[in-house]
C-alpha cells in the first residue's frame, strides 16, 4: 500500500489561503511560518518543505494570486465583437476581486509582488491580456496609444472595485453590479475612443 503524501495539493493551497488572509488582513509583516502552519492545522515543519521559508510563502501568495486571476481573465468570453470582449473582461476582473478578496488585496492593497524578479506589472501576461483587447478596439492606434488606454482601463476598473470592496458603493449585489457595468462603460468609452486625426 502507498504511504500517503503528508504535504499535498490541498496543504499547499490551504497554507495559501490562510497567508492571504493573514496579509490582507494584518500586513505582510504579521505573516509567520508559525502563525500560518498553526491556522492551517499543520506543523512549521510542513510550510518550509513545501515553501523553503517565510518570504517564498508570501511571494507564492502573490504568485497564487495572480494565477487565479489570469484564470478569470481567461474566462472571459472572446468573440468578433472586440468592445463586448473588452467589457467581458472589466466583468471577469470584478468577479476575480469579488471571489477572491484576500488573494486580491495581496497583490495590489499590500502591494506583494510575486518574487524579486517579477516583470513589471505591464509585462505580466494579465495586463498583456487587457492590452491586446484594446489593441483590436483600436486597431489602427500606435502601440504606446494602445498601452496608455489599457493602463487607463486597468486603473478605471481597479478603482472602482477598491471602491466596492472597501464597502463604499451602495446598493445590494445587483444595484453594485449595474454601477460597476454603468461607470465602466461611460469612462471607459472615453479611454478607448480613436485618437483624433
Amino acid at each position: 500500500m502507498a504511504r500517503p503524501r503528508l504535504h499535498d495539493a490541498a496543504l499547499r493551497a490551504r497554507l495559501l489561503d490562510v497567508a492571504s488572509r493573514a496579509i490582507s488582513q494584518h500586513g505582510e509583516g504579521a505573516v509567520t511560518v508559525r502563525s500560518v502552519a498553526a491556522d492551517a492545522g499543520t506543523s512549521p515543519s510542513a510550510v518550509y518543505a513545501l515553501y523553503g521559508s517565510r518570504d517564498e510563502l508570501v511571494a507564492a501568495v502573490s504568485a497564487e494570486g495572480f494565477r487565479r486571476f489570469a484564470a478569470h481573465l481567461a474566462s472571459a468570453p472572446r468573440t468578433d465583437d472586440a468592445a463586448a470582449d473588452l467589457a467581458g473582461l472589466g466583468g471577469a476582473y470584478r468577479a476575480f476581486a469579488l471571489a477572491d478578496p484576500h488573494f486580491y488585496a495581496v497583490m495590489f492593497s499590500r502591494g506583494v509582488r510575486p518574487g524579486h524578479d517579477a516583470d513589471r506589472a505591464v509585462d505580466e501576461p494579465t495586463f498583456l491580456v487587457l492590452r491586446d483587447a484594446v489593441a483590436r478596439v483600436l486597431p489602427d492606434a500606435a502601440p504606446p496609444a494602445v498601452e496608455h488606454a489599457a493602463l487607463g482601463l486597468w486603473g478605471l476598473v481597479h478603482g472602482l472595485v477598491s471602491l466596492e470592496l472597501a464597502g463604499l458603493v451602495p446598493g445590494d449585489e445587483a444595484a453594485r453590479a449595474a454601477r460597476y457595468a454603468g461607470a465602466a462603460r461611460a469612462v471607459g468609452r472615453a479611454l478607448v475612443a480613436p485618437p483624433a486625426g
